[in-house]
C-alpha cells in the first residue's frame, strides 16, 4: 500500500545544517579502502540503503569492516589487492545502488572467482552494456542472466591484464569511474579512449581525486583519453573524512533561494564534488550566495529568474533547478541532461509528469526539459517512481501556498533516511 506524506505550507527555511556524508564518496572510499594496503578509518560516512548495499557486498567478499553507526564511521582492513572468491557463484544483490554495482563489476573482473551481480526491479532496467563491453574486450567472460545489457549478470574474474579499450562516454560517468578504480590493479598499463562526449565530468574528477588520496594515479587528455598505469597498489591514507553530500545540500539551498536563509556545512569551495556548482546556478537565478571552504550560505532576495542552461555537469542537482523553475519569472530550459533517462528511473518522463500535476507547462526533448510555471501552483500527490531525488526535490513545493503530498516518502532511505525530519526542523510553518 502506497504511503503518503503531506507537507503543509511553510513560510520559510532558516538555520544551519551539518550535511550527512556524500553517497558517491562514501561508496568510492569503502571500495578503495577494501582493496588498499593497510587499515583505513572513514569518518562522516553516509549510512543509507545505497551504502549499506556496498558494505554488505564487501562483507560477503571477505572484507573486515567495523561499523560505528552512532559516530558515522567505519574501520576497514584492506586486502592489499583484489578480492578472493569466498564461494562458488557468490551472489551479490546491490538493490538500486549504481555507485556500488558498477564499480564492483569492474573490481570483480580482477578477482579470481565467479560472481552473480544483481539489483532490484529498477536496477534491472538501468543499462550496463558499455561497461561490460569494455571488460569483455579485456578478456572478461560475462553472461547476462536476464535481458542482455542489463543486470543480473555473471562475471568470471581474474582475467584482465590491462590494455587499450574504448568506452562510450555519453550515457553515464559511472562506467568510466568503475574502470578507473579497477584497472590500476591490473598487471599492465591501460588506456581508455572515450567515444563521444563524456558526461558528468565532475564525478570523474572526484573519482581521480579520491584515488589519489589512496596513492594511485591516472591521467587524462581533455577527458578523451585516460591513461592508467598498471601494477599499482592502493595505500591506506590512515584516516579519511567523507565530505557532506553536495547533491543533498541542493534541496536546502534551493528552499532558501525561494524563501529564507540557510547555511550548510560540510561542502564548500574546497569540495571534490561537482554538485557544488549548483550554488552558481542559484546565483544566476538571483539568490544571494556566499561560499567558503567548508560551507555554503544562501539567502532569498525575493526574486528568482528563469535560466536557459546546460547542466550536464550537475545532472542530479539539475532536478532541483526544475523545481526552482516553478518559482521563477519566465520559462526555464535545462539542457544536455540525456542521462536523466537512465538514472534510478526515467527522470525526464517522471519530472515532466509530476511538474504538469502542479500546473506547469512542460515540454521535453531527448536531452532537455522546458518549464513554464503556472500563475498559481496546484496541490498534488507526487509520484516518486522509487527515486529518492523525486521525493526530496518535490518537497520544496511545501513553499507553495497549498503545500504538497509526497507518495512513498521512504524512498529517501537510499541516500538520506532522515531527510524529512531535518527538512521540517529548519522550516517555519505558515
Amino acid at each position: 500500500m502506497t504511503s503518503l506524506l503531506t507537507l503543509s505550507p511553510i513560510a520559510k527555511i532558516g538555520g544551519q545544517i551539518d550535511l550527512p556524508g556524500s553517497k558517491s564518496l562514501t561508496n568510492r572510499a569503502l571500495l578503495l579502502a577494501a582493496v588498499a594496503h593497510g587499515k583505513t578509518t572513514l569518518s562522516n560516512i553516509l549510512f543509507s540503503d545505497d551504502t549499506d548495499r556496498m558494505i554488505q557486498a564487501l562483507k560477503a567478499l571477505g572484507t573486515d569492516l567495523t561499523i560505528d553507526a552512532q559516530n558515522h564511521s567505519c574501520e576497514v582492513i584492506g586486502r592489499a589487492g583484489p578480492f578472493d572468491a569466498q564461494a562458488t557463484d557468490l551472489h551479490l544483490d546491490l538493490g538500486n545502488a549504481g555507485t556500488a554495482l558498477r564499480p564492483l563489476v569492474a573490481m570483480l573482473s580482477l578477482s579470481e572467482g565467479r560472481f552473480v551481480i544483481d539489483g532490484d526491479e529498477y536496477m534491472r532496467v538501468r543499462p550496463i552494456k558499455h561497461l561490460t563491453d569494455a571488460l569483455s574486450n579485456l578478456g572478461v567472460p560475462i553472461e547476462f542472466l536476464g535481458q542482455p545489457g542489463y543486470p543480473p549478470l555473471q562475471i568470471k574474474g581474474g582475467y584482465p591484464q590491462g590494455g587499450a579499450i574504448e568506452l562510450n562516454g555519453d550515457l553515464s560517468s559511472q562506467y568510466l569511474t568503475a574502470l578507473l578504480m579497477a584497472l590500476p590493479l591490473a598487471p599492465n598499463d591501460s588506456t581508455i579512449n572515450i567515444v563521444g562526449e563524456l558526461v558528468s565530468k565532475p564525478y570523474v574528477d572526484m573519482t581521480l581525486a579520491i584515488m589519489a588520496k589512496f596513492g594511485v594515479k591516472a591521467a587524462h587528455t581533455r577527458y578523451h583519453r585516460f591513461d592508467v598505469p598498471g601494477a599499482q597498489t592502493y595505500q591506506s591514507p590512515g584516516h579519511l573524512m567523507v565530505e557532506g553530500d553536495a547533491s543533498t545540500a541542493s534541496y536546502f539551498l534551493a528552499a532558501a533561494a525561494i524563501q529564507g536563509e540557510i547555511t550548510v556545512t560540510g561542502v564548500g569551495s574546497d569540495s571534490l564534488q561537482g554538485d557544488i556548482a549548483f550554488a552558481d546556478v542559484l546565483s544566476a537565478m538571483g539568490a544571494a550566495v556566499t561560499i567558503k571552504a567548508d560551507r555554503v550560505s544562501v539567502r532569498s532576495t525575493g526574486v528568482l529568474n528563469a535560466i536557459n542552461a546546460d547542466l550536464n555537469h550537475i545532472p542530479d542537482a539539475a532536478m532541483t533547478v526544475a523545481i526552482l523553475a516553478l518559482f521563477a519569472k519566465g520559462t526555464t530550459t535545462i539542457r544536455n541532461v540525456y542521462n536523466w533517462r537512465i538514472k534510478e528511473t526515467d527522470r525526464m518522463t517522471a519530472m515532466a509528469n509530476e511538474l504538469r500535476k502542479v500546473g506547469a507547462a512542460v515540454s521535453t526533448t531527448d536531452d532537455s526539459i522546458t518549464i513554464t510555471p503556472p500563475d498559481e501552483l496546484l496541490p498534488a500527490s507526487i509520484s516518486t517512481y522509487g527515486d529518492h531525488r523525486m521525493a526530496m526535490c518535490f518537497s520544496l513545493l511545501a513553499l507553495a501556498p497549498k503545500g504538497i503530498t509526497i507518495c512513498d516518502p521512504e524512498v529517501t532511505k537510499k541516500t538520506f533516511p532522515d531527510y524529512f525530519n531535518i527538512f521540517n526542523a529548519v522550516t517555519t510553518r505558515i
